[in-house]
Order: C-alpha cells, then sequence, then structure tokens
C-alpha cells in the first residue's frame, strides 16, 4: 500500500483524512485528544480496526497534555478522558476495545511515574497497530480459499487498508487471492450517503490492480441476478454473541439478495471485533448520522429544505444470514442454511 492510515510521529498522532478521498492524498498532525475524537465523529479516520487504533493512541495524546498534579490523581483523571474517547462513534466495538486495552496496559504496568505510564500508552498503541497488521494478513489467508481463479466478489463499503492498520477485513483475502496468482473481480457498492465504496473502496482497490467495477446500491441484485456475482464479503464493526452483524447501512439488503440467489455472504473480522456484551443485533447501538449528510452533497443541496431525515449509519444483519465469519483465528460457520 502507499498509504499509512495512522502513525504516531513523535508526540503527535498522523492520521489520513479519507474524507478528502479519492481527489487528494492529506494527511493531519493532531497534538490535542479532543482534535482526535473530532477526526474520527467527522470520518476522517473510520473502520472498526482502525478506530480501535486511533483510540489507543488519542488517549496516549490526551496523556501528553501538561498537568500540575501527583501521579496518583493523575491516573484518577484518565478514565473520563477514556470515556470520551470511547463515546465518540457507539457502534464500533474496537474503538472502546482499543481505548481499554492502552489504559489496561498502563494500569496494569509498575509504572512510577507519569512519564512511565505515558511511554506505556505510545507503546500499548503501537502494539494494536502492529498486531492489527498481522491479524489482517491472516483475515487474507484464511479468506482467500474460498475464492476461486475468476471469482467475482461483491462488497459494502470499505473494510480494506483505509479501515484498518493492515491490509484490511473484507478485502484482504481479495489481496491474498492475487499474490497467489488467482485472478479476481471486485464489484464495488458506491455505499449512500457517503460513498465510501465509490471514494475508497475503488481508489484502493486500483491502487493494488485490482479489477474493479463501482455500481449503485441499488444494483446489486441486478448484477447477482444477471450471475456476475460468485461471494460477497464485507466487514463490520460488531458482532453480538449471538452472531448478528452491525456493518454500514444497506449491508442488510446485501444479505437478503445473497440469500435469495443462493449467494454466499461472508463477514471478514478479526476476534477484538466480537463483542461478547451485547448478546443480540437489537442490543447493539445505532450510530444516527447528520440530515446533511443525506440532504447535501458536495456542497450542493440534494433535498428539499425542512424535509425529516431518518439517518442510521449501520444496519443489523441477522446470523441466519450469514454462510461464515473469517477471522484471524480460522473460519466459523454462520447459521445460513
Amino acid at each position: 500500500m502507499n498509504f499509512t492510515v495512522i502513525e504516531a510521529v513523535g508526540k503527535k498522532v498522523k492520521i489520513l483524512d479519507q474524507t478528502k478521498l479519492p481527489a487528494e492524498l492529506v494527511y493531519n498532525n493532531y497534538d490535542d485528544f479532543r482534535d482526535i475524537i473530532t477526526s474520527i465523529k467527522r470520518l476522517e479516520i473510520r473502520g472498526a480496526p482502525a478506530l480501535g487504533i486511533a483510540g489507543a493512541y488519542a488517549l496516549a495524546v490526551a496523556c501528553e497534555a501538561e498537568v500540575d498534579v501527583d501521579f496518583e490523581h493523575f491516573k484518577k483523571l484518565i478514565p473520563d478522558i477514556a470515556n470520551e474517547i470511547k463515546n465518540a462513534r457507539p457502534t464500533a466495538v474496537n474503538l472502546g476495545w482499543g481505548v481499554d486495552c492502552a489504559l489496561r496496559a498502563a494500569y496494569d504496568s509498575k509504572a512510577e511515574n507519569i512519564e512511565q505510564f505515558q511511554k506505556i500508552l505510545w507503546d500499548e498503541a503501537l502494539a494494536i497497530l502492529n498486531e492489527d497488521k498481522i491479524l489482517c494478513d491472516k483475515i487474507g489467508v484464511n479468506g482467500e480459499k474460498f475464492l476461486k481463479d475468476g471469482d467475482t466478489i461483491l462488497t459494502h463499503c470499505n473494510a480494506g487498508a483505509l479501515a484498518t492498520g493492515g491490509s484490511g477485513t473484507a478485502l484482504s483475502p481479495i489481496y491474498a487471492a492475487k499474490k497467489v496468482g488467482k485472478n479476481i473481480k471486485v464489484f464495488a457498492d458506491e455505499t449512500r450517503p457517503l460513498l465510501q465504496g465509490a471514494r475508497l473502496t475503488t481508489w484502493e482497490l486500483m491502487q493494488e490492480g485490482i479489477d474493479v467495477t463501482l455500481i449503485c446500491d441499488n444494483m446489486a441484485g441486478v448484477v447477482m441476478r444477471q450471475g456476475k456475482i460468485d461471494c460477497v464479503i464485507v466487514g463490520t464493526d460488531r458482532v453480538a454473541k449471538n452472531g448478528d452483524v452491525a456493518n454500514k447501512i444497506g449491508t442488510y439488503t446485501v444479505a437478503v439478495l445473497a440469500k435469495e440467489h443462493n449467494i454466499p455472504f461472508y463477514v471478514a473480522l478479526p476476534y477484538s471485533t466480537f463483542c461478547q456484551d451485547i448478546e443480540r443485533g437489537e442490543d447493539i447501538p445505532i450510530e444516527e448520522r447528520a440530515p446533511e449528510e443525506i440532504t447535501n452533497w458536495g456542497g450542493v443541496q440534494t433535498a428539499p429544505e425542512g424535509v425529516k431525515v431518518y439517518s442510521p449509519a449501520f444496519d443489523i444483519t441477522p446470523a441466519e444470514l450469514v454462510t461464515a465469519y473469517i477471522t484471524d483465528k480460522g473460519v466459523t460457520p454462520g447459521k445460513r442454511k
């Protein structure tokens, strides 16, 4: 990949601004955790694994702020900051997971002063980033076996390198298939309303020389019926204990269509996206986005002033529609019959 999604540069965090893609490759450097929270909220950085990394780095940045308190009082201040970071986006479980991992590492350490505490937070954030690279590669290896030479995959939203610290989740099997010489093609849903599929997935795949075709979201059923799709692979922001999947709005529709056309529907994710605290998909908190994301695009108003808007960022795909979960630990069968 010829880009970096997130990395530490000194005591700052460098983030690729994905709102500028595909027109510009722009990086922003942050030394205030509040700016990183804003970056997360405005989707400058997005994708469950990438948010976990960003959350850990945001906590490290927050603890670099000058505070005139003793070490014990300093440690008592951190949980409130951690919660502020975790609440930036409620659906993606990895955001809170990354913050908690960093916090746990620091509190479990034998740090004797603020400086040591800070170093542990930076080290843990880097460890989460490096682990994600390994997890993505393992997902790719485990998913590649489902792809035959000449297959065409449909994907929704962006769950590639732009959404992770490595090669991606849903796109990682595609990259792995290419490495072993398989000729793989991709159809990418545009993914309304913010066009992550059009702006990000197609751009990323083209960077890697993958044959990709962009379609409108409402074309998915047609291309399936025409026999153009061999399987569907999507990522996820959270999977409940019963296997229900929270992913970008429109995923449920694709899953229903895949079942109707007898096309395998795979969900790719690292172990950290499985949520053990929520039993069913209906209990997963679903973020709602600003109405302007639907009523305006590129500075142009596309709907009548004052129209009512309903804009959930995610939907729930029942486990009964999932063929299998492709993870870093292997493949777990879904409940689809």
